[in-house]
């Protein structure tokens, strides 16, 4: 009398599934992010998961001078001035955090807490109030800083902000610590976020950042360009048509004579680029 068979269960534990995902050693990070898309298409991991694990394996790559906010865009605070002068300011821009400068923005003194002025609007005297003794120390980073690197010092430190210097020793920008975990989980927006602000960022002359997203209008109306919107909505667009593929990090394409650098790209699209006209020489 032959036994009963217990059937095996249709569909294998996710233990099981993630021991067939990894069974073939993985020799480089593509092999690894190959292994991961199909333990996402075994539904091992959702597509979230897929994006948050790519993003961390990218900020290994990446440098401080890819995210940070410019010096020219950067919203700083004078210590001469008084409370009524810089909380019109604050009230208007909603930052948690300031950098609090001298004679110029080369001399940043430290940072400045919103929260701890907060005490100070009630007093009789507050414009005589010098702000200078509540200052933060600045944490103060190089443009060539790795980003996962300046993640572990901001986690360590307890850290939400740093002043970016550029290799003269001058401030080269600012970054946060949001900066950073949006390059890892994706765009973190709040109330307060802009966003056709955040398009296009000008780090200097010929030289700026641009959002895959940027609708190719705005691209046109801001650099005088004349991309065709017949196709494509989006410069991402155009640069993917360009590519006939989907480029990873530091693939370049030249377009209409603009030369675009792939900075950040997930396993599904671009997101972040890098772009400076082409002169003629």
């Amino acid at each position: 009398m032959n036994e009963d068979r217990i059937p095996e269960p249709e569909e294998k534990s996710w233990l099981e599934k993630i021991a067939h995902a990894f069974s073939s050693e993985p020799k480089s990070r593509d092999d690894l992010l190959d292994i991961l898309k199909v333990a996402q298409h075994n539904e091992v991991i959702d597509n979230d998961a897929l994006k948050i694990i790519d993003g961390a394996m990218q900020v290994t790559e990446m440098q401080v001078r890819e995210i940070m906010i410019p010096r020219t865009q950067m919203t700083v605070i004078k210590a001469e001035e008084s409370l009524s002068e810089l909380l019109p300011q604050i009230i208007k821009t909603a930052h948690s955090r300031y950098p609090v400068i001298g004679e110029n923005t080369d001399e940043v003194l430290g940072i400045l807490l919103a929260k701890d002025l907060l005490p100070l609007v009630l007093e009789k005297d507050a414009d005589s109030i010098d702000i200078t003794p509540m200052l933060r120390p600045a944490t103060v980073v190089p443009e060539s800083k790795r980003l996962n690197v300046l993640l572990r010092e901001f986690r360590e430190k307890r850290n939400h902000m740093a002043i970016v210097i550029d290799e003269y020793g001058g401030v080269a920008g600012l970054v946060t610590i949001e900066d950073v975990l949006e390059e890892i989980v994706g765009e973190i927006e709040d109330e307060h976020d802009v966003e056709p602000d955040s398009y296009i960022k000008k780090l200097a002359e010929n030289d700026y950042i641009i959002k895959a997203l940027t609708p190719i209008d705005d691209f046109n109306e801001a650099f005088e360009a004349e991309f065709s919107d017949e196709e494509f909505d989006t410069i991402g667009g155009i640069i993917l048509q360009q590519f006939g593929h989907l480029p990873r990090r530091n693939e370049v394409a030249t377009v209409n004579g603009y030369e675009f650098k792939v900075l950040n790209a997930d396993s599904r699209q671009v997101h972040l680029l890098r772009m400076s006209e082409i002169t003629a020489s």
